[in-house]
């Protein structure tokens, strides 16, 4: 199913899928919160190691295939199959934009 996503947040998803850390780093404010598996990632530059150590630590694929908002998030859920624990599993990535970029992100079940 295809949907509509706001530029930043499908440059996101596409960066994510070329496993480009670099890209995804690109798409946040600089200062910048990500939430993920009870960490928390502050900076672009926090952000690219996050996610570069993640494209390293696991293979996967990730298709969104949902889209709500609630008051100022967006929340799409996405399909992710992989070699991490629990694959496979529908995630909610709760977005928060400012601009034309991520200012916040919060990954959850």
């Amino acid at each position: 199913m295809d949907i509509e996503l706001p530029e930043v947040i499908d440059a996101y998803f596409k960066a994510d899928k070329m496993a480009d850390a670099q890209a995804i780093s690109e798409c946040f404010t600089h200062d910048a919160v990500v939430v993920d598996e009870g960490n928390t990632y502050i900076g672009r530059a926090a952000i690219r190691q996050w996610m570069a150590n993640a494209s390293t630590k696991y293979t996967y694929t990730v298709e969104p295939f949902s889209r709500s908002e609630e008051g100022e998030r967006i929340i799409i859920t996405s399909h992710l199959v992989g070699n991490f624990p629990g694959s496979p599993v529908d995630l909610r990535y709760c977005f928060v934009l400012k601009g034309n970029q991520i200012a916040n992100l919060e990954i959850v079940l």
